[in-house]
């Protein structure tokens, strides 16, 4: 069940596009990256049934079998076939389907987006209203998820709760978006960046700490009165986790959605997780359910209740992708998206 997607937008690069080039997690190669996109289905193969060719569609990143164990319970974010068929750089239904000069090219995440077309599952595809902008579509396939899932989902963000959000890329951004839709009572948004931080604040934020400096928990645990009662990372770094950790409250939630490199460990006394009653868990696609998720969060924001299109700070074609890559690794953009 193959469908031919015509690229429209190649959504944010993020650190998971970036491990691609740096090596720092292990992929086969050579490999098309881009795991987040919008476009336009042009053909479908034998056996597709929920779309047909001119269909709007926003890409995601994992494939859900839809008959594992994980999809069936409702979890299809743990798709066991989806997640072996992505770390072996193919699609769900086989493959790899991509050749240059006859040698084998592996598909990023089952999506391979920074290209003009993709081969993708149609599992890997959720039909999007044909009037929703491209761009803003790209978003609600991984970032939207990510991080406004996390909030909602896996931290489960009570009305009138406390919430400390590490890190403002899209995800980070995304999330201080979930956390104004459950109605957190305040939303502290942590970040070295001046820039990001007042972003945040006009998307919802209540409070802005500075994380280049030392005090940064300090100033989370006396803004939130002792600690908040979730706290978010989604920095990709060791410090950002460590912090989120000790601005946690007795009873609180520590969420991650980072993937650092697979050798960093982080450790703490076993005493405090009981003591403490604490949960520190991970998020993957924030606990999103893809069909029924996105287009909840579209009507969302064609109900100006989640503005996603204020994350986007940097349009580019992909002849500048290299210079892209460049501006993320120094953390001087937000959200970039690659237009063809």
């Amino acid at each position: 069940m193959i469908v031919a997607i015509k690229t429209a937008v190649a959504g944010r690069l993020r650190h998971s596009d970036l491990s691609v080039v740096s090596g720092d997690r292990a992929w086969p190669m050579p490999i098309v990256p881009g795991h987040e996109a919008a476009g336009v289905v042009e053909e479908v193969g034998p056996g597709v049934q929920s779309i047909r060719p001119g269909d709007h569609v926003a890409l995601i990143f994992l494939t859900q079998c839809g008959e594992c164990e994980h999809c069936i319970e409702g979890r299809p974010s743990l798709c066991a076939r989806g997640t072996q068929a992505n770390r072996e750089g193919r699609l769900l239904t086989g493959g790899p389907r991509l050749r240059l000069d006859g040698q084998v090219v592996h598909h990023h995440m089952g999506l391979s987006a920074f290209a003009e077309h993709a081969l993708v599952s149609e599992k890997s595809l959720v039909k999007i209203p044909e009037d929703l902008p491209f761009v803003e579509a790209s978003l609600f396939g991984c970032a939207v998820m990510c991080g406004a899932g996390t909030a909602l989902y896996s931290a489960g963000i009570r009305p009138g709760q406390t919430v400390a959000v590490f890190g403002l890329g899209g995800v980070g951004l995304a999330a201080v978006l979930g956390a104004v839709t459950a109605g957190a009572g305040r939303i502290i948004a942590v970040d070295p960046s001046e820039t990001k931080r007042v972003l945040a604040r006009s998307i919802g934020a209540t409070d802005c700490v500075d994380a280049s400096g030392a005090g940064a928990v300090e100033a989370v645990r006396e803004l939130s009165r002792g600690g908040v009662d979730h706290a978010i990372d989604t920095s990709s770094s060791l410090g950002g986790f460590g912090n989120a950790f000790e601005a946690t409250r007795r009873g609180g939630s520590t969420v991650s959605t980072s993937l650092t490199h697979p050798s960093q460990m982080f450790s703490f006394p076993l005493a405090r997780l009981v003591a403490e009653a604490r949960t520190v868990k991970g998020s993957y696609i924030g606990t999103c359910v893809p069909g029924r998720d996105i287009p909840a969060f579209i009507q969302l924001y064609r109900q100006g209740r989640m503005p996603v299109d204020k994350l986007v700070t940097r349009t580019l074609q992909l002849e500048q992708i290299n210079e892209a890559f460049d501006a993320l690794s120094e953390a001087r953009e937000v959200r970039q998206v690659i237009t063809f």
